[in-house]
Formats: structure tokens, C-alpha cells, sequence
């Protein structure tokens, strides 16, 4: 099976639906690999091997009682998904990082698990955050620490670090991550694979919560732009359910993808005033930023956003303030110190400075199609690096790697990260594209040009 596993998530559901490969045989080989290798990698909190297998079951059976196959079914029917855990999955613990979740099962799904449903996937298992997704490292007190598959004494980013882990190291072909300053490009870029945040509005609030000014999102990190386009249609129930209240786009995006995207105006930066670029870095993005001048768009360097994490801080803290908590005393101590200071701040204050902050992002993004930036400017942390730190000093470093990708979940524009290389020391490198308002199908159109001119979704770590 590791022809079929090496296969991009919907080459895999077209198999499923021409009955060339069963569920349960597809299921078994993840099933299988995640039992070999996860223990050096510690992306899964949960495996749901009985429930997994049970679905893959259904779902031959139903296929074997049709006796044609139909024009169209779901996009993704009998294909395995790692779900981060931070959504709800029924029938899993749901402990989102956090030794004060410890026992929380969960009896049903929440609102993005419950499309991934919908679009045909069988659930595997929850993969790992951060403890409430509030730090780019996935390091939480309840369990070991996820490394990177790439290379095991480093982190595999985060808060989405289960989900890039588990698809780098070929233990699901696709996984549900979220992003509420780079929790998806930023493990993503870790990790060699390709994560794209989508535009506020696109997917719902996995908890069913007003989110017309949050800053994190659900969106899919996967190892092609196809398979993560097709998931994102899912999710944002452009096949599959209702959209959510963002403009239904033109059309699904997997279609949007494979489109020309035209001649596009796009600056590209390796500046910023919180971070010093690493020079292997700083050159993959003047690369990519040459690839798109041959590809024949406008290209040009522009100045670097400009903004302190001191004005950041305030939003973020009150972000993770809202979530509840039984046994704060639990909780370990950056996660407490930020939701000690969140709960002092009013939402009016908060959505003032995020206000401001998006019209400074605005001004600075001006004219362009796409911005060109690193996803992480700096290389991937040891894992432990941050253990002992105070609070303030770990959001320092934390504000390091999310420097290029947080000013994109306070405006709430589309931003991808697309695998770049790998640096002189071996890690992967993630370049950033940004698009404007919206702009979805724009961003995923341009990274699968940068696809088919660097193909990436081939080179994996050996384990």
C-alpha cells in the first residue's frame, strides 16, 4: 500500500469510487502506519481504530449495493482525515492541549467535522495543539511534545503541529487544521507541506460562535494544492451543506485552482520589524518571487508591515480568554498569564485595536493582487527550546514565528503557505502568499503554478 498512501487524497477517493481500492484497505494502511511510526512523532492524541474501520465498512458496503456509480458523490467518500484538536469528533476525547480537558469525550461533532462528514471522510484520529492553540509549538503539559518528522529534534510548529506532522510523515493523506495568527502556515512551512488559511467567513466557526471579527479559522493543510482546494469546498460547504456568510465564490475551488490566474501585481518582502529573516529564508522567497516575474506577473519588492507585538498581545490575550475552562489551575503558565490578562480587556477595546490594525494592514498591502513573504522567517525551534521560559519572554519568541502570518488573521485575508526547500541545515522552508479580501481562489490558483514549477508533494522525510 505505499504507492496508494504516497497518492494525493483525491486520487485516492477516485480509486475508492471506481472500487479499485477499499475503504477498509486504505483505513488498515493508515491505520497501520500510524501504530509503526507515531510513536517518535507523537502527532495523534486519540486513534479511533474501531470507529475508523466500522465507517470504512459502511462505506464499501454502500458503494458495493449501487449499481452504477453515480455522475457525483462526495468528494472525499472513504478517504482517512486527521482532525485537530481543537474541533470536536464523535466518539473522541477532545482535550484541545490542555490537562484541564483531560477527560472531556465528546458525543457529537462540531460544525467543520460535521462537513468533513458530509464531503465522505472517515475520521482517524484527533491530532495534537498547543494547549488552547495559543503557542506556534505543539509542546502541551498532557502529552509528549509533536516533533517534525523532517527531523525529530525540532518542533513541528504549531498550534496545528498534529495535523502537519501527521501529513508529513504519511499517517493521514489530508488533515483539518485551524489558524488564529499562523497555526496552519506556520506548521505547514515547518513541515513541507501546503496549508492555505482561508478568508474570514469561508468556513464556520467550528462552535457555532459569532465570527465576524475573529481572527482563527478552520482550512485543511495538505501535500497538493488539489487535495487542499477540494477539502477547502468541503469545508466551506461550497460542495457539500451551505456556505457560510462570506460570498459564495464563482466557483468551487477546486476549479478555481486550475484556473489562469492572469497578470497579477505582487510585491514580495523579507523585512519585518519584530524578526531578522534567516538568510536561507530571505533567498526562497526571492526565488519564489523570481518564479512568479517568469511566470509572467508584475513583480516588485515592497516595504515591510509595519506594527509592535505589544499592540498584537492585547487581541490574542482576549482570543484566548474566551475559551472555558473548569480547572484553570491546570493550565500551564503562558496559557494563564495570557487568559489573566484577556479577561481584564473589554471586546470594544479589543475590536478597536483590531480595527486599526486592519486598516494599517490595508494601506500596506495597497494595490497589490499578492503579497510574497516568509511564512516563518527564522528556523524551526529545538523541541523544549521554550521550557522554563517566563510568559512574556516564550509570546516573544512565539511573535518571532508568527511575525509574517498573524497580520493576515487580523484583516482576515486568504493566505497560503507554499514548501520552498529546505534550508542548508535541512529544514523546510514555507513561503507566504497573501491575498486580498476574498481573494481564495486567486491564492490556491498561484501556489499550483508554483506547484508545477517546483513540485514539492514528492519530496518526504524518510522515518
Amino acid at each position: 500500500m505505499d504507492d496508494v498512501i504516497a497518492l494525493p487524497a483525491v486520487e485516492q477517493a477516485r480509486l475508492i469510487a471506481k472500487r479499485e481500492l477499499s475503504a477498509v484497505e486504505l483505513v488498515g494502511a493508515y491505520l497501520d502506519r500510524i501504530e509503526r511510526i507515531d510513536p517518535s512523532v507523537s502527532a495523534f492524541t486519540h486513534v479511533m481504530r474501531r470507529s475508523a474501520r466500522a465507517d470504512a465498512r459502511r462505506k464499501d458496503a454502500a458503494l458495493a449495493r449501487r449499481r452504477r456509480r453515480p455522475a457525483a458523490g462526495p468528494a472525499f467518500y472513504g478517504v482517512p482525515v486527521a482532525v485537530k484538536d481543537l474541533n470536536f469528533a464523535r466518539g473522541s476525547f477532545t482535550r484541545l492541549g490542555s490537562r484541564a480537558y483531560r477527560w472531556f469525550y465528546s458525543p457529537f461533532d462540531d460544525k467543520v467535522v460535521a462537513q468533513l462528514r458530509r464531503g465522505g471522510f472517515v475520521v482517524l484520529g484527533k491530532v495534537a495543539t498547543s494547549e488552547l492553540g495559543a503557542l506556534p509549538v505543539t509542546e502541551p503539559d498532557i502529552h509528549p511534545p509533536t516533533r517534525n518528522p523532517w527531523r525529530l529534534d525540532v518542533t513541528a510548529g504549531g498550534s496545528s503541529g498534529g495535523s502537519a506532522a501527521a501529513v508529513a510523515a504519511s499517517m493521514a493523506p489530508i488533515a483539518l487544521a485551524s489558524d488564529g495568527a499562523g497555526s496552519i502556515r506556520i506548521p505547514s512551512s515547518f513541515c513541507h507541506l501546503y496549508g492555505i488559511k482561508p478568508s474570514r467567513g469561508r468556513v464556520p466557526d467550528p462552535y457555532g460562535r459569532p465570527d465576524q471579527h475573529m481572527l482563527s479559522t478552520c482550512g485543511p493543510i495538505a501535500r497538493t494544492v488539489d487535495d487542499a482546494a477540494a477539502m477547502l469546498d468541503v469545508m466551506a460547504g461550497v460542495t457539500v451543506g451551505r456556505p457560510h456568510w462570506a460570498p459564495r465564490p464563482e466557483a468551487p475551488f477546486a476549479e478555481l485552482a486550475r484556473r489562469d490566474p492572469g497578470r497579477l501585481r505582487v510585491r514580495f518582502t523579507t523585512a519585518s520589524p519584530l524578526v531578522a529573516a534567516h538568510p536561507d529564508v530571505a533567498a526562497a522567497v526571492r526565488r519564489v518571487a523570481g518564479l512568479l516575474a517568469e511566470l509572467g506577473h508584475d513583480v516588485e519588492e515592497g516595504g515591510p508591515p509595519q506594527g509592535e507585538v505589544e499592540e498584537f498581545l492585547p487581541i490574542w490575550q482576549r482570543m484566548i480568554a474566551q475559551a472555558p475552562v473548569l480547572r484553570p489551575g491546570s493550565l500551564q503558565p503562558v496559557t494563564s498569564w495570557l487568559r489573566a490578562a484577556g479577561k481584564k480587556l473589554s471586546a470594544e477595546d479589543v475590536h478597536a485595536r483590531q480595527v486599526e490594525l486592519d486598516r494599517r494592514i490595508a494601506d500596506w498591502f495597497g494595490d497589490a493582487d499578492l503579497w510574497v513573504t516568509p511564512s516563518v522567517a527564522v528556523a524551526p525551534p529545538a523541541i523544549g527550546a521554550w521550557r522554563g521560559l517566563s510568559p512574556d519572554h516564550t509570546f516573544a519568541q512565539a511573535a518571532e514565528l508568527g511575525a509574517f502570518t498573524a497580520l493576515f488573521n487580523v484583516s482576515g485575508q486568504p493566505a497560503a503557505s507554499v514548501p520552498a526547500g529546505l534550508s542548508s541545515a535541512g529544514w523546510p522552508i514555507g513561503v507566504q502568499l497573501a491575498g486580498r479580501p476574498l481573494a481564495d481562489g486567486l491564492v490556491l490558483a498561484v501556489s499550483r503554478q508554483l506547484e508545477q514549477a517546483i513540485p514539492w508533494s514528492a519530496h518526504r522525510p524518510s522515518l
